[in-house]
């Protein structure tokens, strides 16, 4: 008798707390963005064509190597703008689906408000793995490039 009791006590708090979780949850869905939670603005390349945004991609590299992280980079674009940018985080942030591109599109699904990037193309600075590809085709991505000659993967396939 003394555990059912000590049971339903546990799991009466147990109720509690999970409804504080969700109650601060919706607090916070619900709340404006602060100026400090906004995504801060991207800041775009001098001319916008295909050389630029490679360039960017080559940059995001550039930040995962200086950050001890893998050599990879990759920018997503819609209308001629970055949308979303992504540095390989896979050793930084213990996670083995950290990949740039896969960054990339979280970053542009969070800034565009959804997970419909139709319209838009993705550059990498090497050819992106099954993964990311995959990634890239749930997405709704139109076409990838990669590499320094900028190579034209064509639009995303599942593997």
């Amino acid at each position: 008798m003394h555990f059912e009791r000590h049971a339903c006590a546990i799991d009466t708090s147990r109720r509690i707390a999970l409804r504080c979780v969700i109650g601060t949850m919706v607090a916070a869905i619900a709340a404006p963005l602060s100026a400090r939670d906004r995504i801060p603005e991207i800041v775009q390349p001098r001319t916008a064509g295909r050389e630029s945004f490679m360039e960017r991609a080559f940059e995001m590299r550039r930040r995962a190597i200086e950050r001890g992280d893998q050599p990879y980079g990759a920018v997503i674009v819609k209308e001629g703008r970055i949308v979303g940018e992504g540095v390989s985080a896979v050793v930084t942030d213990i996670d083995p689906t950290a990949h740039a591109e896969m960054q990339a599109i979280r970053d542009a699904a969070r800034r565009l408000g959804t997970s419909d990037l139709t319209g838009c193309e993705m550059y990498g600075t090497s050819r992106a793995c099954p993964m990311c590809e995959a990634g890239a085709y749930w997405a709704r991505i139109a076409r990838m490039y990669y590499g320094a000659s900028i190579a034209d993967a064509g639009a995303p396939r599942l593997p």
